[in-house]
């Protein structure tokens, strides 16, 4: 089994220096650091990683085609928002680099929170929204693989629409996979009739077990027309050389972090989705779940993927991953901070581990 997975690392994508607790450096998000990254990736074992969005970010898909043109055969997965982009000129662009990286392209759909009137876009309520992110997907795979599509939804309308250049199929991948994220019962419905990955936080492994069999369960209520929904894990994983060096490691970051020098940690602060509600409530079932899921960090400001990190020696956080791959993750997003270090590190200490 874990020959099939995938392992993509994470590329913060910020214009502010020290993202969870990152070295901060003069130039961190300049074209020569990031490709520095993508390159050590390559390197280093990973096939690429996930690059993050929001209104206040340079722009995602501008840095992933940047980034693209610099390497080899790194795949970004780059996130996007409905609302900022339209299906049509996403289609085509994404096409267009696909064609132009010969298949690299991966597409991470993202529908939370952001600053949406700064951009000129709105929405109403939370079945509104995750409306709007489904009707999206199901146009944009419909432009990437039919010609002279029209159609005219509640959101969206296209006319006798052909994106051009068309996308080339690649050994069973008739376009680039769309991932997507989102616990509440809005998104997982959206999930089960349109995703092709569907993204989990670091969430222990009866709650991930749970979500994949319900999942699944709504794939064949809601009449999916897909092929077999896949899972992934985007997780934090602070390794180390010894089990006792992780957890002191680990510790003394959530100690930094509880005295309110978290940097950017703390960006859970604002609204909070029902898949981070879940993450944060995790603490009050214990510091450490399963055997090595730390739950302190998202006590003290870690966020999202950083709510939550495996913690110990490569051979320690190989077993939990394979317990993932084991309930049927098969994409892995991992990261740590310092980024550059961690990609190195546990490209080469981790990921053999994996493929065995």
């Amino acid at each position: 089994m874990s020959n099939a997975s995938e392992f993509l690392w994470y590329i913060p994508n910020d214009i502010k220096a020290g993202h969870r607790g990152d070295t901060a450096t003069a130039g961190h998000n300049s074209l020569e650091a990031l490709t520095t990254q993508a390159k050590a990736l390559e390197d280093h074992g990973w096939k690429g990683a996930l690059i993050g969005t929001g209104w206040g970010r340079p722009d995602t898909f501008t840095v992933a085609a940047a980034i693209a043109a610099r390497t080899k055969t790194f795949e970004p997965l780059i996130a996007i928002r409905p609302g900022y982009w339209r299906p049509a000129n996403f289609a085509s662009a994404a096409a267009t680099l696909d064609q132009l990286t010969e298949g690299r392209i991966r597409v991470n759909i993202v529908s939370g929170q952001d600053n949406l009137a700064a951009y000129g876009d709105s929405e109403g309520d939370q079945n509104h929204r995750y409306a709007r992110t489904k009707e999206f997907m199901r146009l944009v795979r419909r432009l990437w693989t039919g010609e002279d599509v029209t159609s005219a939804g509640e959101h969206f309308q296209v006319t006798g629409s052909t994106v051009q250049p068309r996308i080339t199929h690649r050994e069973g991948r008739r376009h680039p996979k769309l991932y997507f994220g989102g616990a509440s019962d809005a998104a997982e419905r959206v999930a089960a009739t349109e995703a092709d990955v569907q993204l989990f936080w670091g969430e222990p492994l009866d709650g991930v077990r749970e979500r994949i069999e319900r999942l699944k369960v709504l794939s064949k209520t809601l009449d999916r027309d897909l092929p077999p929904l896949e899972f992934g894990l985007r997780i934090t994983t602070l390794v180390r050389s010894t089990t006792a060096q992780a957890w002191r490691d680990a510790e003394a970051k959530v100690e930094t972090m509880a005295k309110g020098r978290a940097g950017e940690w703390q960006d859970h602060r604002r609204t909070v989705a029902v898949g981070q509600r879940r993450l944060l409530d995790l603490h009050e079932r214990g510091n450490v779940l399963d055997e090595n899921l730390y739950t302190a960090p998202g006590k003290h400001g870690g966020g999202g993927a950083g709510t939550t990190w495996l913690v110990g020696s490569a051979e320690d956080v190989a077993r939990s991953l394979k317990n993932y791959e084991a309930l049927g993750i098969t994409h892995f997003v991992l990261s740590d901070t310092p980024y550059l270090e961690e990609i190195k590190r546990q490209g080469d200490q981790l990921l053999p581990l994996m493929r065995r």
